[in-house]
């Protein structure tokens, strides 16, 4: 038995609709928790290289701090390069890979360190 597709318009619709909601998702103020989760994240994976404060130098002084991120990339398209694991032309930065909340929360961490300053 052929199977049926649904019609176009319904396909755009449900295409639409979750669209939406990956934006509505995604432009949602970052709670405290999830700044804090993403700070975790940046101190257990990435404190040996770079800074992850507002303040202090980056111990490996070719490691770019966390705060000036944001003025090279915009930190959100940094999403799928940790999804799928950020890969360098250096061997000493190790390969990894994020969950989906790890991500979301990583990022809200890199973006509050542009506010504040």
């Amino acid at each position: 038995m052929p199977s049926r597709s649904p019609p176009a318009g319904g396909c755009r619709a449900v295409l639409a609709g979750g669209l939406a909601l990956g934006l509505a998702v995604s432009a949602a103020p970052a709670t405290a928790a999830s700044i804090q989760r993403g700070l975790t994240l940046a101190r257990t994976h990435c404190a040996t290289c770079h800074a992850v404060d507002r303040v202090s130098p980056s111990p490996l002084t070719a490691a770019p701090a966390f705060r000036d991120l944001h003025r090279s990339y915009a930190v959100e398209n940094l999403s799928e390069a940790l999804a799928e694991g950020i890969m360098t032309g250096h061997p000493s930065m190790p390969q990894f890979r994020f969950d989906p909340d790890q991500i979301e929360d990583f990022i809200a961490f890199l973006k509050s360190l542009e506010r504040r300053r």
